[in-house]
């Protein structure tokens, strides 16, 4: 839907930095006569301000914030209600202001970024603000939208409250239900006078109570089946982009830049029927980022009879991002926040709960042949509602495989360990987005890492950070959901990416299990270690294996830092102090001592990488007669043929790029990276 142009505000400097760092104004004067001081006190800096199509929190806080009465929005309420100044407060003001929705407009990560697109593509700047506030700032853009404005700035932003107010309780209880779910990148639509909530839809149900919010606020509050629905996400949590080219021109193409809602639709949680039965792991997104609680909960203040409410649903709004949340927590009056840093706290606990106790399942096996060599098979499972990671392209997990000698404590062998700093994966983050590891099957040297992550590349196939030119993916081996299908309807905007995961999810072990049934969500990484130089001991070595998750990797924000302006300045000057990855899961496997002949594969090798005139040697496990293929970046064969020895010679093709070479032999495979330099 497209809106009259307006004359675009140009801000000045110091105007800028003003607005940036801008407080709401006090939400209520003294005359206010609804509700008491220590309502309004309650409130901490929300707007209760309206304009043309939305209201601010401040408005909702007023009967859905703190009871200082100790009736309302306290779990396990009775009927009718007694005083419980002890019990647990479950108000969704608290719970909500110190997420990342409720924040959306004043991340500085955000702001930095929308800043980089639109320096790098300034002829395109009222179409970028405009996308980009749809969702993290939409009661300010879709309000100008209902005035009849084309474009909404960032300009504007700094300077509208409401649009400060982040993804804030209109923004999805004024969502209209007719299409919902088939709209996706910011194009979301709201009715004018209705509010739904998830109450009052049975006939067993006690009757809305409608006057304090006709009163009030304006608004008609009624049963919406949506609210209790993964539709009512989808509208920002899938988003395609139109690319551009370097010098800035549209080339018609399109690119899913994240697909966390569609990913949830090719999953086991999506369908009510499962293969003709009922599915009893049927899951909205709701499920896991608003947890319900079954005790009942008085959702307004100020109305003491009226009846508790069941389920209810916790507003935590938690996802894997604890590291904007502690950034968030630490610069509070910078930012402007409404939150205190005690409930920042809150939030990232319950965030990192819901990382590390639901998001992936981590085992490992280990045998070790007295000798100097050892095998580690590593298998993770998602257990989240769509891939892992989800959502913006710059978050990426690795494992971690560590052994240490069984007296000494020493590291003799390691694959993904941190840089000093803990900032980077040594020995992979150097090169920056110049290049990226391959998905792997079989890791056989300590410079291999594998990393779960998506590479998006520009139209001259060079990696990038700047989504506008988001042209293809390289790389997308991220962990798919239980359910997950290559044949689902879906799958064009779930895709996998990559020579290595393609052929490993078509013929190995990613997201299908030992018989080659797919849709487990599930992968499995084998390491061979060669210690042979550092340790040869009886004793079998310490192994440790660990998931990490990283939202913003260096390699990945840094080359924003060679754009000018106020807001990346002011996200450099901070970001180091947040960049550090989180520990998802870790497991320490019993090692097992067996024969030499019992570790079950043989390392193999390829050198030198890089190589310059494209001539390569190959050691394989194999013996001849084993047949290799060779596939570009993009997953594309380009050489195939039967190995004439154990080790033999190959020349890569022209095009300077990262190949993979693939042995099968006997029902086993090899995968090994070369690349023409």
């Amino acid at each position: 839907m497209k809106r009259t142009q307006f004359l675009f505000l140009v801000v000045a400097g110091s105007l800028a930095w003003s607005a940036w760092s801008h407080r709401p104004e006090a939400i209520h004067d003294a005359g206010n006569p609804y509700h008491s001081a220590v309502f309004r006190t309650a409130y901490g800096g929300l707007p209760d301000t309206s304009n043309a199509l939305f209201t601010g929190s401040g408005k909702c806080a007023g009967c859905h914030g703190t009871d200082a009465n100790h009736y309302a929005s306290i779990a396990g309420q009775s009927f009718p209600a007694v005083p419980m100044p002890d019990g647990w407060d479950v108000n969704v003001t608290d719970d909500w202001r110190s997420s990342l929705m409720a924040n959306s407009a004043k991340d500085p990560f955000w702001r930095a970024k929308v800043e980089q697109e639109v320096a790098l593509n300034p002829g395109h700047q009222l179409e970028l603000e405009d996308k980009c506030t749809a969702c993290h700032a939409p009661l300010g853009n879709f309000a100008a939208e209902h005035e009849g404005q084309e474009f909404y700035s960032m300009a504007e932003l700094l300077l509208d409250s409401l649009a400060l107010d982040g993804v804030s309780c209109n923004a999805c209880h004024q969502q209209a239900p007719a299409g919902i779910g088939t709209r996706f990148s910011g194009e979301l639509t709201f009715v004018e006078d209705t509010l739904y909530g998830p109450y009052g839809g049975g006939k067993d149900e006690p009757l809305i109570y409608n006057l304090p919010m006709n009163t009030y606020v304006g608004y008609e509050p009624v049963y919406g089946a949506h609210m209790l629905q993964s539709e009512s996400c989808a509208a920002c949590h899938t988003l395609i982009t139109e690319t551009a080219d370097l010098e800035g021109n549209y080339t018609g193409g399109e690119f899913v830049e994240q697909s966390t809602y569609h990913e949830w639709v090719n999953s086991r949680y999506a369908p009510q029927v499962w293969e003709g039965e009922m599915n009893d792991l049927q899951q909205e997104c709701q499920g896991c980022h608003m947890p319900q609680i079954d005790e009942p909960v008085i959702i307004s203040s100020g109305y003491a009879f009226l009846e508790p409410r069941t389920p209810y649903g916790l507003h935590y709004f938690v996802g894997a991002n604890a590291a904007m949340l502690r950034l968030l927590r630490d610069h509070v009056d910078e930012l402007g926040l409404t939150a205190t840093e005690a409930q920042f706290d809150s939030t990232t606990q319950r965030t990192l709960d819901l990382l590390q106790q639901h998001t992936v399942e981590l085992t490992a096996s280990a045998t070790y042949n007295g000798q100097g060599s050892a095998e580690v098979v590593v298998d993770v499972v998602n257990k989240a509602g769509h891939k892992f990671p989800s959502g913006y392209p710059a978050r990426r997990a690795w494992l971690e495989v560590e052994l240490r000698h069984p007296e000494t404590n020493e590291v003799l062998w390691a694959s993904g360990e941190r840089t000093a700093d803990g900032l980077e994966i040594a020995g992979v983050d150097e090169a920056g987005l110049t290049s990226w590891e391959p998905h792997l099957d079989v890791v056989t040297s300590e410079d291999e890492v594998q990393i779960y992550e998506m590479v998006i590349a520009d139209v001259t196939g060079s990696p990038t950070n700047v989504l506008e030119r988001a042209d293809t993916k390289l790389k997308d081996n991220r962990l798919v959901p239980l359910g997950f299908s290559m044949e689902h309807a879906v799958y064009d905007t779930t895709t996998l990416a990559g020579a290595e995961v393609m052929e490993d999810a078509l013929n190995g072990n990613f997201n299908r299990d030992a018989s080659g049934a797919t849709g487990t969500g599930a992968d499995r990484v084998t390491y061979l270690a060669d210690l042979g130089g550092v340790y040869t001991g009886a004793a079998a070595p310490v192994v440790h294996v660990r998931m990490w998750y990283q939202s913003m990797p260096p390699r990945w924000v840094n080359p924003m830092f060679e754009v000018e302006g106020e807001a990346i300045d002011w996200f450099e000057g901070v970001f180091l102090d947040y960049a550090h990855p989180d520990l998802v899961a870790e497991v320490t496997p019993e090692v097992a001592v067996v024969g030499v002949a019992e570790l079950t594969q043989q390392a193999g090798r390829i050198w030198p990488v890089p190589s310059v005139d494209g001539q390569i040697t190959i050691a394989s496990p194999f013996p001849a007669g084993a047949v290799y293929e060779v596939f570009d970046a993009l997953g594309q064969r380009v050489d195939a043929g039967a190995t004439p020895a154990a080790q033999f010679e190959l020349r890569l093709p022209a095009t300077k790029q990262v190949y993979t070479v693939v042995i099968h032999y006997q029902g086993q495979r090899w995968s090994g990276r070369a690349i023409r330099g």
